[in-house]
């Protein structure tokens, strides 16, 4: 009777653990294929296409992959500025801001925030869907400590700026600089650079409203702070 209650543990309890360890260990094997070479998609951006193209098959995504020094330094500073002005010091999570989201949460009694990182941002577009679940914001902490771990902080950096979303179906620096500025990201002004950082939390919002007057009195504060951003 034992044994049979044991094996009934194993298959409830144990199997589930192992089947997830083994899924955490494919992410792990991708993060370091991916130390030295360039995703050529996420999973958020597969999932944007896939919703774009149920509306017009022939779509296709705006994305080039270019190295992190052909990458204007406004646009680095005002994106550090912007989304996570700590990143080149903390460990990939930004615990005050987990806490103050987590409070938020709790107030609206639901996730509304997840008060995420770069790094953790990354994670989230590298693997994972758009859900909000504490489920999947575990998930992304554990994704989060393996980047940190495998690649230094210019490398998960140089990555985020080329996979991030900004606007329907635009993703990544030069993608973004082309399609709002026709010029390449490497020639991005410190006001064109600080307008595309405050477009990162609504990117798709703001894809049909850059004239938005909150964007452009957000963009002037961050403006004012990108010379202090610490670059990795």
């Amino acid at each position: 009777m034992k044994l049979r209650k044991k094996s009934w543990l194993w298959w409830l309890i144990g199997l589930p653990l192992l089947l997830l360890l083994c899924w955490q260990l494919v992410y792990l094997v991708q993060i370091m294929w991916w130390i030295n070479h360039n995703p050529s998609s996420t999973s958020f951006m597969r999932q944007q296409e896939e919703v774009l193209r149920e509306k017009d098959p022939k779509f296709a995504l705006k994305h080039k992959w270019v190295a992190y020094d052909k990458i204007s330094k406004n646009l680095k500073r005002a994106v550090i500025a912007s989304e996570d002005d700590g990143f080149s010091e903390h460990d990939g999570v930004d615990w005050e801001a987990m806490q103050k989201a987590f409070e938020k949460n709790k107030k609206k009694g639901k996730v509304v925030s997840g008060g995420s990182t770069i790094t953790q941002q990354l994670a989230k577009n590298l693997f994972l869907s758009g859900e909000r679940s504490y489920f999947r914001k575990a998930e992304e902490l554990v994704i989060t400590f393996m980047l940190e771990m495998c690649m230094d902080k210019e490398r998960i950096f140089e990555i985020y700026l080329n996979v991030v979303e900004w606007g329907v179906g635009v993703f990544g620096a030069e993608a973004a600089a082309q399609h709002y500025y026709g010029i390449p990201a490497s020639a991005l002004s410190p006001m064109q650079a600080a307008r595309l950082a405050v477009m990162l939390p609504k990117p798709r919002y703001y894809f049909k409203n850059t004239g938005s007057a909150y964007l452009q009195k957000r963009s002037e504060v961050i403006l004012r702070r990108m010379n202090s951003s610490e670059l990795p």
